[in-house]
């Protein structure tokens, strides 16, 4: 059964691009540097200075950072995201947007194993609005980066905080139930895992993860039941990834 951990940090969909759609282009005239000031080969000379001192905040559009920082994601470049992400956040008028942005450069570092510098933006992102549309998927995804870390107890409360903001984010119902089972609260564990189906959330983490606590209860034929599911679900991905594969 599984013992990976919690479901992985999530990310926005953001606004996405039409079709079709402008390219777009990370290095804009009115982003460049004078070449006798830095060094032309280092990569991060643009983001290092971009900054509310030289660039007007309305000659930024965020938004549109923020959904290039979400397509790089999306595309698994997460070294580019962070780099977008963090320019949305600087230049963002919104609060929305700016939260969006934090919680997204996030989920960006942690898929980098940089959980600490995903924590830091998690905390920022709270620090603008602890109450938003943003605040559940900060507070789950803080507590998957902290539990990363090594911080177990601290990744408990702020799983519990994401179910108390948002009583039907399934994501933060399974991140809760893989927090209890951790301290050994399966009977607890199990309601939030059945949480998690019950809206919708039904994939092999969460049944092989529920079996696990009907395990530790005793209930092992039901147990075996899921991880037969559970087994089941794996192996139907699988095979769908090579099929698209060999497309």
């Amino acid at each position: 059964m599984s013992d990976e951990g919690p479901d992985k940090h999530e990310f926005s969909e953001g606004q996405g691009f039409g079709d079709p759609y402008e390219g777009f282009d990370l290095d804009p005239p009115e982003l460049d540097v004078d070449p006798g000031m830095v060094d032309p080969v280092d990569s991060r000379v643009v983001a290092d200075t971009l900054d509310r001192r030289q660039i007007p905040v309305d000659a930024v559009d965020a938004e549109e950072l923020l959904d290039v920082g979400i397509e790089y994601m999306r595309i698994e470049r997460h070294e580019q995201a962070t780099d977008a992400l963090q320019r949305a956040a600087q230049f963002a008028s919104d609060d929305g947007i700016e939260q969006e942005a934090w919680v997204n450069k996030g989920a960006a570092h942690a898929e980098l194993e940089e959980f600490q510098e995903a924590i830091e933006a998690y905390r920022e992102a709270l620090r603008i609005d602890r109450d938003s549309e943003h605040a559940a998927s900060a507070e789950t995804n803080l507590a998957y980066a902290l539990w990363n870390d090594g911080r177990g107890e601290q990744a408990l409360e702020h799983a519990e905080r994401a179910v108390e903001l948002d009583p039907r984010f399934p994501q933060g119902w399974y991140n809760r139930g893989f927090f209890l089972l951790e301290r050994g609260l399966a009977e607890d564990a199990v309601s939030c895992f059945d949480n998690a189906l019950r809206l919708g959330y039904r994939n092999a983490d969460v049944l092989e993860e529920k079996a696990r606590a009907l395990e530790e209860i005793g209930e092992d034929e039901r147990a075996e039941e899921l991880a037969d599911e559970a087994e089941e679900l794996r192996g139907a991905a699988e095979s769908r990834l090579v099929e698209a594969h060999d497309e």
